[in-house]
């Protein structure tokens, strides 16, 4: 998957879990946070994302995600 792709699987498990997000506003510059989502709500993000994308990161690496486009690079980096 290339940064577009993990970009769009982000975004699309951001509306599966915050039910009332208007996906087309999101950009990567947003943090999930600041979207609404608690930190049960972020683990379930990722999680559906890291399944979309066949692969697992270990936990203590997302603490460098501050932004969306961060967690983007970071699963990207996994990816390869």
């Amino acid at each position: 998957m290339d940064e577009r792709e993990i970009f769009e699987a982000v975004r699309r498990n951001l509306g599966t879990v915050v039910y009332d997000l208007d996906t087309g506003s999101v950009t990567q510059d947003d943090s999930l946070a600041d979207l609404g989502c608690n930190s049960i709500d972020r683990a379930e993000v990722v999680t559906m994302t890291m399944e979309d994308m066949g692969i697992s990161v270990p936990v203590m690496e997302f603490q460098q995600a501050r932004d969306i486009r961060s967690l983007v690079a970071l699963l990207g980096r996994h990816a390869r």
